[in-house]
């Protein structure tokens, strides 16, 4: 039931309206030293990230914001900066995509079909290379456990820099968020918006939508808006258009 619900809830994200500020292929160009401390220190970072994702309100956390079996069921109301901890050490794909989904459900955001490709290669490498490993332990070959080796340390390598480009451009979208792109930050929602999973249609947040054209200017010939109705019969007459008794003829 649980996996039809998270099913159900992709679907309804493949149908959002709004972009990343950054795509994965340009968030090492926006911030060159953000995409380094989140290759090298990745959990430190997806803690950060996620207690700013709650705008730092620790008593909205939920395990993996809600997306797992596991959620709501830790103890996170007791301890929540340690079930968190736990979470980014532990469980660190995890936490890094529970951040990703709570942003694109708040705001409505969608991700790109490169951006979808390039997650998906980085998962397809590391099943690849587990299969690789299994196969030479069972061959015993040297040559194929040496490639399997190899094929492991790339689908590390790739595995971190995909996570380190996801915070960074988690770290960019909440930088817009909070008003750093633009002149007035967004206001922080309720708190039953941050429980995702239990909502089939996401709720009317996010970005506003962008208007397109200008307004079309009123036909030649007809008064302003802001001009008062026309009275009838006109002040200091009758309705037979004569005036009333006692004015001078």
């Amino acid at each position: 039931m649980a996996s039809q619900e998270y099913l159900d809830k992709m679907k309804v994200r493949q149908e959002y309206r709004n972009l990343w500020h950054t795509d994965l292929m340009s968030t090492i160009q926006r911030d060159p030293p953000y995409c380094c401390l989140a290759f090298w220190c990745g959990p430190c970072v997806s803690y950060m990230l996620r207690k700013r994702a709650l705008y730092n309100d620790m008593s909205r956390y939920t395990c993996c914001a809600g997306y797992m079996p596991c959620s709501g069921r830790c103890g996170e109301s007791k301890c929540p900066e340690f079930c968190l901890c736990t979470e980014v050490f532990l469980c660190f794909g995890n936490s890094v995509a529970s951040t990703r989904f709570l942003l694109q459900d708040e705001f409505n955001i969608q991700t790109t079909k490169c951006d979808n490709c390039i997650i998906g290669f980085m998962f397809c490498l590391q099943q690849v290379a587990c299969i690789f490993s299994i196969v030479a332990m069972i061959v015993g070959s040297d040559e194929l456990q040496d490639a399997a080796q190899l094929l492991n340390c790339l689908a590390y390598m790739v595995y971190c820099t995909v996570c380190a480009c996801m915070q960074t451009q988690h770290k960019i979208e909440m930088d817009k968020r909070d008003g750093m792109f633009g002149p007035q930050p967004m206001a922080i929602p309720p708190v039953q918006h941050m429980s995702r999973l239990d909502q089939p249609i996401p709720p009317a947040a996010g970005y506003p939508p962008a208007a397109y054209g200008q307004p079309y200017p009123p036909p030649q010939g007809y008064p302003p808006a802001a001009y008062p109705p026309p009275q009838y019969p006109p002040a200091g007459y009758t309705a037979s258009g004569y005036p009333p008794s006692g004015y001078p003829k």
